[in-house]
């Protein structure tokens, strides 16, 4: 089954890389297991922005908090690379909890999306959807 994915979503993340090149941007992805709705963009707080990426700590703190709030529930990261390449680095699979989140990579106008488990990072096939 692919993950629906707001067609909305994927422009901002188009404009925020592109934006933020040559440095990563990087922000989470809310909605449900099978669905991202949402996006926020976070601060890149990495001492080397341009091929690395830390999401600010205080807004996963901010997005969990807004979760048991009511808010949609944090499902996933996005980051994008510079160079291009639209999979996940060595660094990605090293940093990558295996927890089953989402993460989305932002690379050559095109955005990918992947899931974190056990074994490492499983591509997820997707479908643009109008929201």
């Amino acid at each position: 089954m692919a993950l629906e994915v707001s067609s909305v979503v994927i422009d901002r993340l188009l404009v925020e890389a592109e934006r933020s090149h040559p440095n990563e941007c990087c922000g989470l992805l809310f909605g449900a297991t099978d669905r991202i709705e949402s996006s926020a963009p976070a601060a890149n707080v990495h001492a080397s922005p341009q091929s690395h990426f830390e999401i600010d700590p205080q807004a996963l703190v901010d997005a969990h908090r807004a979760a048991r709030n009511g808010g949609l529930r944090l499902v996933g990261y996005y980051h994008s690379h510079p160079n291009g390449i639209a999979e996940p680095s060595a660094t990605d699979r090293e940093m990558a909890a295996g927890d089953g989140m989402v993460w989305a990579i932002v690379a050559a106008g095109r955005v990918t999306f992947w899931r974190s488990g056990d074994a490492g990072f499983a591509p997820l096939p997707y479908e643009a959807c109008p929201r």
